[in-house]
């Protein structure tokens, strides 16, 4: 990429100041307010036609329970400081207070915390940690927050974060959280520790077939903040709703307890109806206008 036709971090932003799926979340108007307000304040304007419930998809094989409520979830984990802020509505876009929430991602590596036979080169092991996980509570507004950074790629599956919302025992909704391309691609060409990988990045937006699955309504609107990223996005879920299989006190453990080993050749379970996480050939000749890959 020639200097010439490298666009630098605001110029990317630009680019991406909608949702990843090219549709505003909320408006401009609004989210201006809510990223000003100093605390978590509604990112709902009222009557603000938004409110879609959010589809449920695969949890993978990397989720559990490691009781840690807090805000701050990045354990001094390198790279680009992120505050995830979350709203938790019903499909009439209520509220919904006191709503648990889980979240979880991989660093700036690929790799998540509490399991072994990670990485590009499947040697690294990071059983017993628990960086870039944590759980928070809905206020009265729905909304919960989190301190992490921006996550990266590992082979199979494009940038997400993964949740899951409680509101009980039985109502759970487990989905992905997507980022746009062109602002993820622009990270892991040109920041450190992002773009000091053994291997080329293999799956976006475009072939992995959970982000299809999950569709618009899960990917995230991103402002740029003087010291960080804020990656925004309302979860919409459906109260009556009953999800099976899942225990408040620590899903993803196997019988002994111990985490299950990640499937060989990627990362992600394929979504239901067939299809992998990577069901295509990357392009990104036309990743951010006015580039070309190399």
């Amino acid at each position: 990429m020639s200097e010439t036709n490298k666009l630098n971090r605001r110029e990317v932003f630009s680019l991406v100041a909608v949702t990843a799926a090219g549709g505003a979340l909320v408006s401009q108007a609004a989210f201006a307010q809510s990223a000003n307000a100093g605390s978590a304040s509604a990112l709902l304007m009222p009557g603000a036609d938004v409110c879609v419930l959010t589809p449920e998809v695969t949890e993978g094989p990397y989720y559990f329970d490691p009781e840690l409520e807090r805000v701050d979830i990045t354990e001094g984990k390198a790279g680009i400081p992120t505050r995830i802020r979350l709203q938790i509505v019903d499909q009439s876009c209520a509220p919904m207070p006191g709503a648990r929430v889980d979240i979880w991602h991989c660093d700036a590596t690929g790799v998540y915390s509490g399991y072994a036979n990670q990485g590009d080169d499947r040697s690294v092991d990071t059983t017993g940690e628990t960086f870039l996980r944590g759980t928070q509570f809905a206020d009265d507004n729905g909304i919960v927050e989190f301190e992490t950074i921006y996550p990266s790629w590992y082979s199979g599956r494009t940038t997400h974060i993964h949740f899951k919302v409680f509101l009980d025992q039985a109502t759970i909704l487990t989905g992905q959280m997507f980022f746009p391309d062109a602002l993820s691609e622009y990270i892991y060409l040109n920041v450190e520790p992002y773009n000091d990988r053994s291997r080329e990045r293999d799956t976006l937006n475009s072939n992995d077939g959970i982000a299809t699955q999950a569709s618009r309504a899960s990917f995230a609107y991103i402002k740029e903040l003087a010291e960080e990223y804020l990656v925004a996005m309302i979860i919409g879920v459906d109260p009556n709703a009953e999800s099976g299989g899942f225990e408040m006190g620590g899903p993803g453990r196997g019988e002994d307890g111990d985490m299950p080993a990640p499937p060989e050749g990627g990362m992600g379970e394929p979504p239901a109806g067939g299809g992998g996480p990577n069901n295509g050939t990357a392009d990104r000749s036309t990743m951010v206008p006015g580039t070309t890959s190399e």
